[in-house]
C-alpha cells in the first residue's frame, strides 16, 4: 500500500513538471507576438495597438530570455506558487479552484450517468449472449465509439437544445444545464465500458467455479451475486483507469462546446490568448486529476482483490 501511494506520489510530481514544461514550450514556438495576444485577451482585438503590446511586453518581462523565465516558473512551482493570470492578473490558483468545482461536477454526473447506462445493459447482454439485445447493444456501442464526443455533444445540442428547446444551449446557471454535457460525455464512456462489463460476466458466468455453485444448488441469480459480481467487477475496476484518459480529454472538448465554466473552457480559452501560466496551472490540475483518479481506481481494485492483499 505505501509502495502504492510513493509510486503516484512521484507520478503527481512528474505530471506537474513535464505538463507545465510541454506547456510552457508550445506556447513559445506557435506562431504570432505573444505580447499582442495577451493584450488582446485584456483589452480586446479592437482595442490593443502596438503601444499596449509593448507596454504587456514590459510589464511581463515577455523580451527577457525564455530560460531565464522558465527558471523562474519552476522555482515558483517548488514554492507551489502558480503565479498569477496574464489576462485577469488574478492568481492563477484562486481562478483554478473557482473552475475545478464546475469541472468536477461534469465529471461526477457523467461518471454516474455512464456507470447506470453500462452496467445494466453489460450484465443483461452478458445474461443473454448472443441474442438479439447483446448484437443491439454491440451496433449501437459501436456507432457511439466511432463518434468523437463533442459530435455527440453537437447532436445533442441541435436536437434538444436548438430544436425542441428542452434544455439551454451554453452556460452554467441550474441543474438543467448540466444535462446535455453530462449526457454527452456519459454516452461516449459507455459506449465502452458496457462491452466490458458484458465480457467480464461473460466470462464469470463460463467459468468453472460459477458451474460448481450452480451444481451445489444455487440459483442463477444466487451464483452471480455471491461469486461473480466480485470476480466481474475486477476487470471493470481496471479498465475505469484506462478510460479516465479519454474522459478528460472529452471534458475539454464538452466544456468548450456547451461554454460550461470549468477546467476545460478555461484552458482553451486561455491556450487562444497565450495565458501561460493559466495554461500550466488547469493543464497540471487535469494531470493531477487523473493521477489521483487511477489511484482511487487502484485502491478499490486492492480493497476488491483479496489476492493483493496476502501478498503484502
Amino acid at each position: 500500500m505505501i509502495h502504492l501511494f510513493l509510486k503516484r506520489l512521484g507520478q503527481a510530481a512528474f505530471v506537474c513538471w513535464s505538463v507545465g514544461t510541454l506547456g510552457f514550450a508550445l506556447m513559445r514556438l506557435l506562431p504570432g507576438d505573444m505580447a499582442f495576444r495577451i493584450a488582446a485577451g485584456r483589452y480586446g482585438y479592437d482595442q490593443v495597438n502596438l503601444a499596449a503590446a509593448e507596454a504587456v511586453r514590459a510589464e511581463l518581462g515577455l523580451d527577457r530570455p525564455a530560460w531565464r523565465l522558465y527558471l523562474e516558473w519552476l522555482f515558483d512551482l517548488l514554492r507551489l506558487d502558480l503565479g498569477d493570470s496574464l489576462v485577469s492578473g488574478l492568481p492563477v490558483l484562486g481562478e483554478i479552484l473557482h473552475l475545478l468545482g464546475h469541472t468536477l461536477l461534469l465529471a461526477g454526473a457523467a461518471m454516474l450517468i455512464a456507470i447506470l447506462i453500462a452496467v445494466p445493459v453489460g450484465l443483461f447482454a452478458a445474461f443473454r449472449a448472443e441474442g438479439w439485445f447483446d448484437r443491439a447493444a454491440l451496433v449501437a456501442s459501436a456507432f457511439l465509439r466511432a463518434q468523437p464526443v463533442f459530435v455527440i455533444g453537437l447532436l445533442l445540442l441541435l436536437i434538444f437544445a436548438l430544436e425542441l428547446r428542452l434544455f439551454p444551449v451554453a452556460g452554467f446557471d441550474g441543474a438543467r444545464y448540466l444535462v446535455l454535457p453530462a449526457i454527452a460525455l456519459a454516452l461516449s464512456m459507455a459506449a465502452v465500458s458496457n462491452r466490458v462489463v458484458r465480457h467480464s460476466a461473460g466470462a464469470v458466468i463460463a467459468s468453472a467455479f460459477f458451474a460448481f455453485a450452480r451444481v451445489k444448488g444455487l440459483s442463477f441469480a444466487q451464483a452471480f451475486v455471491r461469486h461473480g459480481l466480485r470476480n466481474g467487477a475486477l476487470p471493470v475496476l481496471a479498465f475505469l483507469g484506462i478510460q479516465l484518459a479519454g474522459a478528460i480529454e472529452g471534458i475539454v472538448m464538452i466544456e468548450s462546446l456547451f461554454s460550461w465554466p470549468g477546467l476545460g473552457h478555461g484552458l482553451a480559452h486561455a491556450v487562444f490568448n497565450r495565458d501561460v501560466p493559466m495554461i500550466q496551472g488547469a493543464a497540471m490540475t487535469l494531470g493531477l486529476i487523473f493521477v489521483g483518479l487511477n489511484l482511487a481506481v487502484d485502491l478499490a481494485c486492492h480493497l476488491v482483490d483479496p489476492r493483493g492483499r496476502s501478498d503484502e
